[in-house]
């Protein structure tokens, strides 16, 4: 069985980095100013020695490898990163796909490297992953119609799936309003719109969401305590700063379960009851919020639905030439204990 011969070998044979014979080979040499007889000497290196282009191309299944690449920033570090990729592997072998898994910790050094190595393997196509949502590009020496970008917003128009945090903060206030409570107090973030901690894409479109969804109500917040850290402690300090000021009764918004973690606390110390004495909402379904007492309401993150959809976006994409498109997942309410009418 002859060996396979990679796109490692052509760039030692011309010379040339990996990096450049990867867009030499993608017809991206003119792009990114690679000069002529460099790219006419990897063209013919590669010739002569028989490579398999890479099939990381907008036509997936020309030449299919019937594999995918997936990047993360975080893996075995999380349980909710091992549900975007436990979505992305069961729907890939579905179809009959295999999944290369690689692990960055947000090192670009890495994801450069992996992301090298996905190409050197002849990868169908590639899911690049972030746990936290941010705005990032599409790894450079890649056609953008053969990557989907999961749980971030692309910088230039890419396919990406994220979760639809704005109809999340949105249905919270509603969830409330439904109860009759009138008064929401912000913890984490607001009052303003511009009132997020910085590179927070899930907070600027929680707090959007909510906000709009208040001003329909003819309402505003009834306070908001930005807080840069989303930790338990924060929470609790902020949660603490609003007992002092007297408020019982009313309703929070806390931006994660951390926080909603911290104000629990803060509101058991003073001596009160949730939800006798403030109903809380929150975001994300940590894995402790159905153990707290009571249990707590939150819009769950839909990690597994996430790395499913990624991979039926990255397969579709070899039967169609539509524009590349993000795409919001709804974020399912778990209700539960947290949450009651205002107290009279």
């Amino acid at each position: 069985m002859h060996k396979r011969v990679t796109l490692a070998d052509v760039a030692n044979a011309a010379g040339v980095s990996r990096t450049t014979a990867s867009l030499v080979l993608s017809d991206r040499g003119d792009e990114l100013r690679i000069s002529e007889a460099s790219q006419q000497r990897v063209r013919r290196v590669a010739a002569e020695l028989g490579y398999r282009p890479n099939v990381i191309s907008t036509n997936l299944r020309s030449g299919s490898s019937q594999t995918i690449g997936f990047i993360s920033d975080t893996v075995a570090t999380s349980q909710l990163a091992g549900d975007m990729i436990k979505g992305a592997l069961e729907h890939a072998h579905r179809n009959g796909y295999m999944l290369f898994i690689g692990e960055t910790e947000g090192d670009l050094d890495e994801e450069r490297r992996l992301v090298q190595a996905m190409v050197d393997r002849q990868v169908d196509g590639l899911i690049v992953a972030s746990m936290f949502t941010l705005e990032r590009s599409v790894p450079a020496g890649i056609d953008p119609g053969a990557v989907v970008l999961l749980n971030a917003l692309p910088e230039a128009p890419a396919d990406a799936v994220i979760p639809d945090e704005y109809a999340a903060g949105r249905a919270a206030v509603e969830t409330l309003l439904a109860r009759g409570h009138t008064r929401v107090h912000l913890l984490g973030a607001g009052p303003g719109r511009t009132d997020v901690p910085g590179q927070t894409v899930a907070g600027s479109e929680r707090l959007g969401g909510i906000l709009d969804a208040l001003s329909d109500a003819g309402l505003e917040p009834a306070s908001g305590r930005l807080a840069r850290v989303w930790l338990p402690e924060d929470g609790f300090a902020a949660m603490r700063d609003l007992l002092d000021t007297g408020v019982r009764g009313e309703a929070v918004i806390a931006f994660n379960d951390r926080l909603a973690f911290g104000a629990y606390q803060a509101v058991q110390e003073a001596g009160l009851r949730i939800p006798d004495d403030f109903s809380i909402i929150s975001f994300d379904d940590h894995q402790l919020a159905g153990w707290l007492h009571p249990a707590l309401t939150t819009f769950a993150l839909p990690h597994y639905d996430l790395g499913r959809r990624a991979v039926e976006i990255l397969l579709a994409r070899a039967d169609t030439r539509r524009e590349p498109a993000v795409e919001r997942l709804p974020m399912p309410l778990r209700v539960r204990g947290s949450v009651a009418a205002p107290r009279a």
